[in-house]
């Protein structure tokens, strides 16, 4: 199909405006297709010509202004609308419309469990011409009423409130949003469980597949809570009030993103829905989400972006609030799984060659196509601390001014960065054009590399190098080793700076001297708190005392900063693995806080010991790993939590079934935890890549569990076998032309395949993966594009003949744009893992 671009827009923008899209949908049509009648009245500004988005199954007929269009003309997905005068039109198009198996545009699923159907829209980006014709495009924001007929038994929701026909069974009206964007427009469909509540007036509503429905039950009150207070603490900031009728949320199959901020229906993965024990930071991490959709109805839903280069004014900003509003509105501490999981994130994708700027320059995002590959840790996580960095300089009260204006000048309409620099401007009087151009128009993290000596006068010396050049305002904590329990530290005090921009921003290096009172601390920690975003360095000195006293620095905030430089200097090549492993396994036991245990382990047991180790100290770093856990799960009885990140961890690092098959026949870890369904999947799973199961006890506990979750699980355990008719049956399911895998069955049939146990086995397979790839991302579009280049590429092969075959496949002109960032990204890693191997 064609792929908009940024010039295309702005001149349909200049031709026309949009008032009113009438949507009827007819969802009976059976398992293929489904019934699109879409009516559009918009005004050309003068004569001209311009097209119409639609991927049709059939197109039945098109009628502009009462004249019948040719079908025909319907080429790439635009039907051609030629001879517009200058004023009011009317364009009706009726067409069958294709499910869709791979969460864009009406995806279709039916529940194992039960054999119930369920749909779901997803129209972002490019995607609502696989629902209805659309002027796709997001500063043609209009009025949506919709329709649907659906079969009697079945819910429907969508962006407004819901309402049966009373004479028509099945026949659903929604009632008419405010203007809003063409991806936004959401519809779901199906016999949902529904638990519903109102909150200051408000309807508010939790669905859920039927086979979720306890486990929905279970958890509601809980969700309603977290929703109850974010929305009261944004209206405690932003003078606009919530601005729809209605605000449900849609836990729906097998989709794509976390979740999505359709305006009153926030569609979200069910996953959400917790069949199983979850850590703390698990359900932390769902708030999180929670609090980021909302915030979306304002940041995106009521002022949008007006083109893809401005996806950081829907995206940083959610994610910043999202953080900040559960902070303040709940007993969770989220900067913290922020600082662990989220910047990692986006200081693992601001170090690639393809990174991009915050806020990219309008011609850096030519087409829809290039701004698919911006939602990303930069957009994401990277944003949301430049504007943490923003808050700590502009002070919160000028900050809300500033977001407070920016709504009331541009509310159901659009906006860019330049109108939102300008809104900070007016709220400060502070020169945050220079600031924007520092931190959202230049790529890659600043390094802050400290030296602290002693002085003269009873003052040391710090000299801080600052790679990067932009401003920031963090802190630098200094801390001293108790002079009564040597492994610990106590602070000393904590010392507020500013550094200056440099002269070339994002470039550059500088070097800045401050002096404070007293002897050099034992213990420095630069970004203290995590306030800003820049790679940390420890000094010598500094990191001898760490390696010592890590997990007695009061704040996790704090030990996380450390975690991360350490992070950070084994992808460097500046930390030896084991060194790393060493500090895990002196210290773990003793961290409280269980998402720093978490992604340290999942670093010490995924890269570190895949791929950052040659093949022949793999098994020494697992042994490592295991002690680890075994330290943890010994000492943290009755802590669910830290056992069951201990016993994830433990389950991935076996390297021999015998400890794994004594858990999976007593159902149970001696000590806890129970296994519980998603436990007993991971277990197989490893049992799988081992050896120490066969096909028929995957079947057997598929039949245990006949839901969604089981079906994935299975797919993963039999793509893991490690004989040649599993591994090759796996690749056929992956790769087959016609396309049977959904989304998440291709994903984890992906997981089970590529095995570092199995490199002998899979050896052949590298040389295929590159070309099937490639034709599999041609047919299948950018979700499973992305997927087969991030999930289904060769991992366990860290080796010059696997980068040889990447760049060779980059080099051709074949990839689609999806697939092309996400090897990049790949064969990116890969070389670095190369380079720390060549380290030592």
């Amino acid at each position: 199909m064609a792929t908009l671009t940024r010039l295309e827009a702005e001149a349909r923008a200049r031709l026309i405006s949009v008032e009113r899209y009438t949507v009827d949908l007819d969802l009976t049509r059976g398992e293929d297709v489904f019934g699109s009648t879409t009516t559009v009245r918009f005004t050309a500004h003068e004569a001209g010509a311009t097209f119409v988005e639609l991927r049709p199954t059939t197109l039945a007929s098109a009628t502009l202004d009462g004249r019948r269009l040719d079908p025909a003309d319907l080429v790439d997905g635009r039907l051609p609308l030629t001879g517009l005068a200058a004023g009011a039109h009317e364009l009706t198009v009726v067409a069958e419309m294709p499910y869709s198996r791979t969460g864009e545009g009406m995806h279709r699923f039916t529940d194992p469990a039960d054999g119930l159907t369920y749909l779901y829209t997803m129209c972002c980006m490019t995607d609502a011409p696989l629902v209805f014709a659309a002027f796709d495009q997001p500063d043609l924001k209009a009025v949506f009423e919709v329709a649907v007929t659906a079969p009697e038994e079945w819910t429907v929701l969508g962006n407004g409130r819901a309402t049966r026909e009373a004479d028509r069974p099945g026949r659903w009206h929604i009632a008419p949003t405010p203007p809003i964007s063409t991806y936004l427009l959401a519809v779901v469909a199906g016999p949902y469980h529904s638990v519903t509540t109102e909150h200051a007036g408000l309807p508010l509503g939790l669905h859920a597949r039927r086979s979720l429905a306890a486990d929905l039950d279970r958890d509601a009150e809980e969700l309603f809570d977290i929703t109850r207070r974010c929305y009261d603490r944004y209206h405690e900031i932003f003078d606009e009030p919530y601005p729809f009728d209605s605000y449900d949320q849609a836990f729906v199959p097998e989709f794509n993103a976390g979740a999505m901020e359709n305006p009153g229906l926030v569609t979200f993965r069910d996953t959400f829905v917790f069949q199983s024990a979850v850590t703390d930071t698990e359900r932390e991490v769902r708030g999180v989400v929670i609090a980021h959709e909302m915030a979306h109805m304002w940041f995106g839903d009521l002022v949008t972006l007006r083109w893809w280069d401005d996806v950081w004014l829907n995206e940083s900003f959610a994610e910043f609030l999202g953080y900040q509003v559960l902070h303040d509105a709940t007993a969770y501490t989220p900067w913290t799984e922020f600082a662990v999981t989220r910047k990692s994130w986006g200081y693992d994708a601001d170090q690639r060659p393809s990174t991009h700027p915050v806020a990219p320059r309008p011609d850096a995002v030519p087409d829809t196509a290039s701004a698919w590959l911006n939602f990303d840790g930069i957009s994401y996580a990277k944003g949301a601390s430049a504007l943490r960095q923003l808050v700590a300089w502009l002070g919160e009260e000028t900050f809300l001014a500033g977001i407070n204006d920016h709504f009331a000048r541009h509310r159901f309409g659009n906006a860019t960065l330049a109108d939102f620099i300008d809104a900070m401007a007016r709220a400060s009087g502070r020169p945050v054009h220079d600031w924007a151009d520092a931190w959202l128009r230049t790529s890659g993290p600043d390094t802050l590399a400290p030296v602290a000596e002693d002085g003269p006068d009873d003052r040391w010396r710090l000299t801080l190098t600052h790679s990067g050049g932009r401003p920031h305002r963090l802190r630098l904590g200094a801390y001293d080793i108790d002079p009564t329990r040597p492994e610990r530290v106590l602070p000393r005090a904590g010392y507020e700076i500013e550094l200056p921009a440099g002269e070339t921003p994002g470039a550059g290096t500088a070097t800045v001297e401050h002096t404070f009172p007293g002897s050099r601390p034992d213990l420095l920690v630069v970004n203290d708190g995590d306030l800003s975003y820049a790679k940390v360095r420890l000094d010598e000195r500094s990191w001898d005392t760490a390696l010592r006293t890590l997990p007695s620095l009061p704040d996790a905030l704090s030990r996380t900063v450390v975690w991360n430089a350490a992070r950070d200097m084994v992808r460097d090549g500046e930390l030896a693995p084991f060194d790393y492993l060493e500090a895990a396994r002196r210290h773990l036991p003793d961290e409280s806080a269980t998402v720093i245990v978490s992604g340290v382990l999942g670093f010490a047991g995924g890269p570190l010991a895949g791929r950052y180790l040659p093949d022949d100290r793999r098994a020494e770093a697992l042994a490592l790993v295991r002690e680890i856990t075994d330290r943890l799960r010994a000492g943290s009885p009755g802590d669910g939590a830290r056992q069951l990140v201990a016993v994830r961890a433990a389950i991935d690092a076996a390297d021999a079934p015998d400890a794994l098959l004594e858990w999976w026949r007593a159902g149970a870890v001696p000590g806890g935890p129970e296994l519980d369904q998603d436990l007993r999947w991971q277990l197989l799973h490893r049992l799988a890549v081992l050896g120490a199961v066969d096909r028929g006890e995957i079947d057997a506990e598929a039949a245990r569990d006949p839901g969604a979750t089981g079906q994935r699980g299975a797919a993963r355990c039999r793509a893991a076998l490690p004989d040649v008719a599993a591994k090759e049956a796996a690749w056929e399911a992956m790769f087959d032309p016609e396309d049977r895998l959904s989304n998440y069955l291709f994903t984890a049939t992906a997981h089970g395949f590529w095995q570092v146990e199995q490199r002998e086995l899979l050896a052949g397979y590298v040389p295929r993966y590159f070309p099937a790839a490639t034709a599999l991302a041609e047919r299948r579009g950018h979700a499973l594009a992305t997927a087969v280049g991030r999930d289904g590429f060769p991992h366990p092969f860290t080796d010059a003949t696997t980068l040889a075959l990447g760049e060779e496949c980059l080099a051709s002109d074949r990839p689609t744009p999806a697939l092309r960032r996400a090897l990049a990204d790949q064969l990116d890693d890969l070389r670095r893992a190369l380079r720390v191997r060549a380290a030592g």
